[in-house]
């Protein structure tokens, strides 16, 4: 890039990198914060995914001692679950607004007992149980990629601040004190220059 090699240039150059090294702590800490976030909803959702996991392996050994019935496949328990609206709440982790679950709603389906097995209302707060999970586990990978978009877009400009714009900007603090300095040199060589030939051209009078 080119410069000025000029006062007003080297301090225009030392203003910037003021800038840059105050601000570069900030990013290095908001990226810690993400990573350690990130993390924290990572463990978050594989939890989420082995308790599914466990609950519907309980479900399917119910269901497959009933499911030759042919009533139950007619009915079977997903009919008597409908899951409705997913409530969210929006909160700021480390400067990202990220949609944190609350709570699944189900829309209320009548059934009569005798047509299921005895037990049909254990299986269907189980069904709505995994359902439930696999909101939340919905809801957390959104919360991962607004995380994971905010990770990198801090990386990015922590790499810019380290790897380019705090080099660029000292190097370009060098090479105008060290143009600074010759200009200084070669005024103070050609005053004593001047000096001298108007101290011949006085002797020479």
């Amino acid at each position: 890039m080119s410069i000025k090699l000029t006062k007003n240039e080297q301090k225009k150059q030392k203003d910037a990198l003021k800038q840059y090294e105050r601000y570069l702590p900030t990013l290095q800490l908001k990226k810690k914060q993400l990573q350690a976030v990130i993390r924290s909803v990572e463990e978050e959702e594989e939890k989420i995914r082995l308790e599914r996991i466990n609950a519907e392996k309980a479900l399917s050994s119910w269901v497959s001692l009933w499911g030759e019935n042919p009533l139950f496949k007619e009915k079977g328990l997903q009919s008597l679950v409908k899951p409705g609206v997913i409530k969210c709440q929006t909160e700021n982790i480390a400067g990202v607004k990220v949609p944190v679950f609350e709570s699944l709603e189900f829309i209320s389906i009548p059934y009569a007992l005798e047509e299921y097995p005895l037990w049909v209302d254990r299986g269907v707060e189980t069904l709505k149980n995994i359902v439930e999970l696999k909101a939340k586990s919905t809801v957390l990978k959104k919360e991962l990629d607004a995380l994971s978009y905010e990770l990198k877009t801090t990386s990015q400009r922590v790499n810019l601040f380290e790897k380019v714009k705090i080099p660029e900007t000292k190097e370009n603090i060098k090479k105008i004190a060290v143009a600074l300095g010759d200009a200084s040199t070669a005024a103070v060589v050609r005053g004593k220059i001047a000096k001298k030939k108007l101290m011949r051209e006085g002797e020479a009078k």
